[in-house]
């Protein structure tokens, strides 16, 4: 039988390593260096939210409404009568729609090509999807809570709005049209609506 002295003599290198005293520590050239490669992913990672936080100004929304889902018919904003297009005094052009099992109300809408448009949306009952292809246009409609979108159409055309958030047997089937026109034909019509 082997004693314990024996056997440390005929222990390898590595093994010696390992019974190393404990402010001993040895590392490998190639883990040190995966280990600084990972840190310096993590430095890179920091540096890109931190610049896009503070000098691109790209931050979580903070202005967060909320609506009572139920009686949502029976709010200012959000009544059947409020809904579509409007042309506010400053000159923006606004769209109110209700999001619900299946469709969004009102299921066509006019906008002019060029010009932001800020899109509010409300669900009447679950979480629905919106989106129009083609376009930068998509977000979520969650209920009780008002979403907000601002975009702008680029060139006069008919768009389909989508629900791309499953929301029951019939979701396939909900869309609404948007049709896009040119900035004279807009004011053409706003200037036609309002008797000028």
């Amino acid at each position: 039988m082997q004693n314990d002295s024996d056997q440390k003599h005929t222990l390898s290198d590595d093994a010696r390593d390992l019974m190393a005293l404990p402010g001993e520590l040895h590392i490998d050239p190639l883990e040190k260096r995966w280990i600084l490669v990972a840190f310096g992913l993590i430095g890179v990672f920091i540096a890109a939210i931190l610049y896009t936080a503070l000098i691109k100004g790209v931050s979580p929304p903070g202005d967060m409404e909320t609506v009572d889902s139920a009686r949502l018919h029976l709010s200012e904003e959000f009544a059947e009568d409020k809904l579509g297009v409007a042309t506010l005094p400053d000159g923006s052009v606004r769209v109110t729609l209700v999001a619900a099992r299946y469709g969004f109300y009102p299921r066509e809408i006019r906008i002019p090509a060029g010009q932001p448009v800020t899109f509010r949306l409300a669900s009447a009952d679950v979480l629905h999807g919106v989106h129009i292809p083609m376009t930068n246009m998509g977000t979520m409609v969650v209920p009780g809570y008002v979403s907000t979108v601002t975009t702008t159409f680029p060139k006069p055309g008919e768009y389909p709005m989508l629900c791309n958030e499953y929301c029951g047997m019939g979701h396939d089937h909900m869309w609404s049209k948007v049709t896009v026109v040119s900035q004279e034909r807009w004011h053409a019509s706003t200037a036609q609506a309002t008797g000028r």
